[in-house]
């Protein structure tokens, strides 16, 4: 029997395959948009309403968090298959990025759509 001791990579492994099944519920919303919206006005109307709900809210800042941390892991990945940044502190550090950025991404998002009356 092995032991395994949790690490950042393992961790980031992890998240980077979560967030990809996040973003199929993603997919699925934005599918019911489009069908609401040709619809017509009132399904529009009431997927708009359950959108704008705290629980639609808080769908959405997770895809957003889905979407940012998912395109950024998937630019360290792109740099891995390129044969860079395989070493542990870089890997590690690399991690430190992502997460980074996914932060101030989608708080900015999220900042930004709220001045723009967006929510």
């Amino acid at each position: 029997m092995q032991v395994w001791r949790w690490h950042s990579t393992m961790l980031t492994s992890i998240l980077h395959r979560a967030t990809g099944a996040a973003l199929y519920v993603g997919a699925l919303i934005l599918a019911a948009w489009a069908v609401t919206l040709a619809a017509g006005p009132e399904a529009y109307g009431t997927f708009k309403a359950l959108l704008g709900s705290p629980l639609g809210k808080l769908v959405m800042f997770g895809l957003t968090v889905s979407a940012f941390y998912h395109l950024s892991n998937g630019v360290r990945h792109l740099f891995w298959d390129a044969g860079a940044g395989f070493d542990l502190k870089t890997a590690n550090a690399s991690g430190v990025v992502v997460f980074a950025f996914t932060a101030v991404a989608t708080v900015a998002v999220w900042i930004i759509a709220g001045l723009t009356g967006a929510l």
